[in-house]
């Protein structure tokens, strides 16, 4: 019977009210979709936001933490800079003083090198003088003798000095020498 009551206020051109409008029926449908499925569908939703702000979170978190390792890694390097730059200047400084030292010894060997080979050359020279003088005195010797000899021979004649002469004339180079 509904259908036939609804058939002849349809027919009589006669609004039923309120209840009859379509847009009434769209409105309730539409509110009563979102009361039964809004619960179900903002507990998801407010999960899912809830996860990603904890992985937000987390993230900054971990954001955090890699930040302070690297300004403590940062500052580590920046010591052990400091402290090669340190050590750097300390072995550079070290081998300065030991180059001087260095030059500085090489320096007197030379000096003493050069002291030794003068002392040397002035032996040589000093022996080559003595060895000259010896020869020239040999020289003058042995030249002496021979025209002592032949003065001798020339002034003294033959016989028992004769002999004699030549026995003093063969002593000559012994005592001479």
């Amino acid at each position: 019977m509904i259908g036939t009551a609804w058939a002849a206020d349809a027919a009589s051109g006669h609004e039923g009210g309120f209840f009859a409008q379509p847009e009434l029926w769209v409105g309730v449908a539409f509110f009563l979709f979102f009361a039964l499925t809004g619960k179900v569908l903002w507990t998801r939703l407010s999960d899912m936001l809830d996860k990603r702000a904890a992985a937000i979170a987390k993230a900054l978190a971990d954001a955090e933490r890699l930040r302070e390792e690297a300004l403590k890694a940062k500052r580590e390097a920046e010591r052990t800079l400091a402290q090669a730059t340190t050590e750097g200047g300390a072995i550079l400084q070290h081998a300065q003083e030991e180059a001087q030292r260095m030059q500085a010894r090489a320096a007197a060997n030379l000096q003493t090198a050069v002291a030794l080979r003068e002392q040397q050359a002035l032996d040589r020279i000093a022996q080559s003088e003595t060895a000259a003088a010896k020869h020239v005195r040999d020289t003058a010797v042995d030249v002496a003798l021979a025209a002592t000899r032949s003065l001798l021979r020339e002034q003294v004649g033959s016989g028992r000095s004769g002999a004699q002469i030549e026995e003093a004339i063969g002593e000559l180079p012994r005592r001479l020498h």
